[in-house]
């Protein structure tokens, strides 16, 4: 047979409907093929799977970080324009409009609030006194005391943190709120 006659039969065959098989891989993948395919992305996930979870952990712990700097801003404007020179002792206080708006964010001006894994404490600082009333007829005191604590220590964050009315926060690697006066092992961060 000649050449142009195999390609004539073949051009019949494909005219009757026929399938020409041309090799192996027209059937597919082997399970082999697909087990390499399955284990490569296994590899990758288990190595993209730790470094996500640990960025989250460190934008969460950013993020409490920043929101004890608000608390710490809100409660000197809080003191100057509303407290008449007291502090607030809870996010709700801090919450509540003065003449204007609150001094707080909505996030934050719950009786508990928990954001970006943290759970949050604001309360009179050590040694604290009751002091006047705000111009919203609550009762401030002379010091507070903020901390921000993981929900699930190793998992949404490794650091707690707190912060009094010296605008000084405070770290400390533990899954435990860090007790005034502030010391070791805590250690001031801004």
């Amino acid at each position: 047979m000649s050449l142009l006659h195999d390609e004539a039969d073949i051009g019949a065959d494909m005219d009757k409907g026929h399938k020409i098989m041309t090799g192996k891989r027209d059937q597919g993948f082997t399970l082999i093929e697909l087990l390499i395919v399955v284990a490569i992305i296994s590899i990758i996930a288990a190595i993209a799977v730790p470094n996500l979870l640990r960025a989250r952990m460190s934008a969460n712990e950013t993020s409490a970080l920043a929101s004890l700097k608000v608390v710490n801003s809100s409660e000197v404007a809080y003191s100057a324009s509303c407290g008449n020179n007291g502090y607030a002792i809870s996010f709700v206080t801090l919450a509540t409009p003065a003449p204007t708006m609150g001094f707080i964010s909505a996030d934050l001006g719950v009786a508990a609030p928990i954001k970006s894994g943290y759970n949050f404490v604001l309360a009179a600082g050590a040694g604290a006194m009751p002091g006047p009333a705000d111009c919203n007829a609550v009762e401030t005191q002379t010091g507070y005391y903020a901390s921000a604590r993981p929900t699930g220590y190793g998992t949404t964050g490794s650091k707690s943190y707190a912060t009094n009315a010296a605008n000084t926060v405070y770290q400390q690697w533990a899954d435990i709120s860090i007790a005034e006066p502030f010391g070791l092992p805590a250690i001031p961060i801004g």
